[in-house]
Parts: C-alpha cells; sequence; structure tokens
C-alpha cells in the first residue's frame, strides 16, 4: 500500500514539476506561431480549415463562423494552421484537389495566391514568436528591471585569455566585437558564443582608451540545476563592492530597446553555435529537444513564475528562429519552394515537391532521434 500510495505521488510530483511547466511554456509559443500564419493567411483572403495547438486526437475544439476549426489535440508537441487546399498539417499541397478547383475555391486557396502572399503567410508564424518574445522581454524589464552592473574588472583570473591578453583589475570594458558595453551583465551575452573566436575588446585604464585582441576559452560546468553547459569565456570577474550591484526598471523606450537586443543575441546565439557545428568546431551533443524543453520549463519554474515567463521568451525565438531552416515541411524550406518559384517564373513540378517533402520528413524524424538522445543522456547525467 505504502508503495502504491509513493507511486501516486511520484506521479503527481513529475506532473507539476515537469509536465506542467512544460505545457505552460510550449503552448503559447505553438499557439502565437500559429496565430500568425492564421492572421496573415485571413488578411489575404485564404480560407483556414483547421487552427489547432498540439497533434493527434482532438480532444475539445469549436467552429468559428468562417467555418475555422479551432482545436486542441492529445500530442502537446507543437501545431498548426491547415490552410484551404493543403493535403495535410505541414502545408504540403494537394496537387489533385487544386486541379479541380472552382474559381471560386481557388480565391481561397493558398496555394492559387502570389509567391509574394504565401511568402508573407508562411513566414508570419516565426515573426510572431519573434514579436512575443520581444513583447515579454520589454514586459519583463519594465516590471521586473534588468540587473545591472558597472562593467569595471574587479579581477582577473589566472591564465585566463584575459591575463593572456594583458587585462588589469580596474579597467573598465567599453565595447567588446564593436558592441558597446553598458553593464557587466552584457559581457557574457557576447563572448559565451564565441569561444575560439579573437575578438576586438576596448577598455579604459585611467582614462585612457586601449583596444587589445581577446579569443574567449570554452568552458564546460554544470549550472544550479545540474544541466551541462558549454560557452566562453575570458576570465574577468566582478564583485558588488566594485560593481555597484542594482536592479534598474527601464522606461517603455529603453525596454523595448533592450528587449529587441536580447531576441537578436538569442537568434544570434544558436547560429554561431550551427555553424560551428558544420565546420566542426564544436560537437552537437548540445542540440536538444522536447525533453530538453521539458527538463529545463520544471528547472526554471522552481526559481517562480517571473523566470518561467522570460523562458517562454527564449523557448519562443528558438523555436521562431528553428522553424526559419531551409528544411521542406517546415516554414523555411516553404520559403525556399518560394524563391525558386519566384527565380523560375513557375513553381516547381508536383514530384519535385513531393521529393522535397518526403526528404525534409525523413531530416526531421532524424533530428528527433537524435535530440532526444542528447536529451535523455542530459537528463541521466
Amino acid at each position: 500500500m505504502s508503495e502504491f500510495v509513493s507511486q501516486i505521488f511520484g506521479n503527481a510530483y513529475w506532473l507539476l514539476s515537469y509536465i506542467l511547466p512544460f505545457l505552460l511554456v510550449l503552448t503559447p509559443v505553438v499557439f502565437f506561431h500559429e496565430l500568425g500564419h492564421f492572421a496573415v493567411a485571413r488578411w489575404n483572403g485564404v480560407k483556414v480549415d483547421d487552427f489547432a495547438v498540439g497533434f493527434g486526437r482532438e480532444l475539445f475544439g469549436m467552429t468559428d463562423k468562417q467555418g475555422t476549426r479551432w482545436k486542441l489535440c492529445a500530442i502537446p508537441l507543437g501545431g498548426y494552421v491547415k490552410f484551404a487546399g493543403d493535403a495535410n498539417a505541414a502545408s504540403v499541397p494537394d496537387f489533385d484537389q487544386h486541379n479541380n478547383m472552382s474559381e471560386e475555391d481557388k480565391s481561397g486557396s493558398f496555394m492559387h495566391k502570389s509567391v509574394g502572399q504565401r511568402s508573407a503567410i508562411i513566414v508570419a508564424g516565426p515573426i510572431a514568436n519573434f514579436i512575443l518574445a520581444i513583447v515579454i522581454f520589454t514586459a519583463g524589464f519594465m516590471i521586473w528591471g534588468k540587473p545591472v552592473s558597472d562593467p569595471v574588472i574587479a579581477a582577473v583570473q589566472a591564465d585566463s585569455a584575459a591575463e593572456d591578453t594583458g587585462l588589469k583589475a580596474g579597467d573598465i570594458v567599453v565595447s567588446i566585437d564593436g558592441v558597446s558595453i553598458k553593464s557587466f551583465n552584457d559581457i557574457p551575452l557576447i563572448v559565451a558564443p564565441n569561444a575560439g573566436a579573437q575578438m576586438p575588446i576596448v577598455i579604459n585604464r585611467s582614462g585612457t582608451l586601449r583596444e587589445f585582441l581577446i579569443t574567449p576559452r570554452e568552458k564546460q560546468f554544470k549550472d544550479r540545476f545540474g544541466n551541462v553547459q558549454r560557452v566562453g569565456i575570458i576570465g574577468i570577474t566582478n564583485t558588488r563592492a566594485v560593481g555597484n550591484f542594482r536592479i534598474e526598471k527601464l522606461n517603455f523606450v529603453s525596454a523595448l530597446n533592450e528587449a529587441v537586443r536580447q531576441t537578436w543575441y538569442q537568434i544570434k546565439i544558436p547560429l554561431i553555435y550551427i555553424k560551428d557545428i558544420f565546420i566542426g568546431k564544436k560537437s552537437a551533443d548540445m542540440l536538444g529537444g522536447p525533453i530538453k524543453i521539458a527538463k529545463y520549463s520544471g528547472d526554471i519554474a522552481s526559481q517562480g513564475a517571473a523566470s518561467l515567463i522570460q523562458f517562454v521568451a527564449f523557448i519562443s525565438v528558438a523555436i521562431g528562429l528553428m522553424n526559419l531552416f531551409p528544411i521542406p515541411m517546415l516554414d523555411g524550406g516553404h520559403l525556399v519552394f518560394y524563391a525558386i518559384e519566384a527565380i523560375r517564373g513557375k513553381p516547381l513540378s508536383e514530384k519535385a515537391q513531393e521529393m522535397g517533402f518526403t526528404m525534409g520528413m525523413l531530416i526531421i524524424f532524424s533530428l528527433m532521434i537524435f535530440t532526444t538522445y542528447n536529451d535523455v543522456f542530459l537528463w541521466l547525467q
């Protein structure tokens, strides 16, 4: 009996600690992504058959006056908007249906819109994700504020990139890689994704500006939740006394500017990482999928609602960026097809598109298997 009760409480703990935070993070991100597609499609006169959050069996839903079925489905790992004339949830065209459409049906068909209209509808999903992130970051900087500390070096670690470069305690960091440094907290945003890359750093030493070239070194460590992280560091520290630590609540304009900058860095960091994978500079073992998101969601939820809301912004950027990759079945793959159509003056043949979508499906399934393996390995560490 006690073992049964223990199992019940264990399952409840798992649900509350990981599954619930995972759903709270992923659901709004998916909803806003699909809402971007939906809104621009409606503006362009495209009939929308389904708006789904999740895949698989419908749990519940409703049909609006325009005939769109809004539904929540059983598998909460994404979502889709199915346009009139689509063969499936991935917006693969139903060529047989298109060839037999009436003129009235064609007016509401996605495939019969111009290349520009279709491109706008497709790109609207990732853009909606970026906008969601900017809105969350802006609100966060206005409500909770931004941690700020003066960019003064309190100490230089021995045998570090900073020591080799000649940086000293008391130096004020003015800029790194051409980016102005307003707070010591800005430094990791620039340095972390650039391990092994030589960058100019400008410092103020006793009123004189001096420029050096510094190469961050990669460091592997475990964060407070036990997750393995690998980032670039230069080996400088800041203290409360030297840095004048404080929380600054920003006005709307400043918060929006900082939110755009934060969103850009969240786009830039994974792009640099993926580039480094392709050139053999880094391994792909940090790539993650749903299990990793669930683990991080649970870990971050333990810090409170504010941290979880901020995490929604990070995931929104990641999903928006991922969907822009030029892989058939993803938004970026559709955009590649439309670019080819614009250049050729006509779409690719049905056979070529079908081959592309099949290849895209194989790539996505392969990535899912690979990232799931990475996720499980990460969880067991």
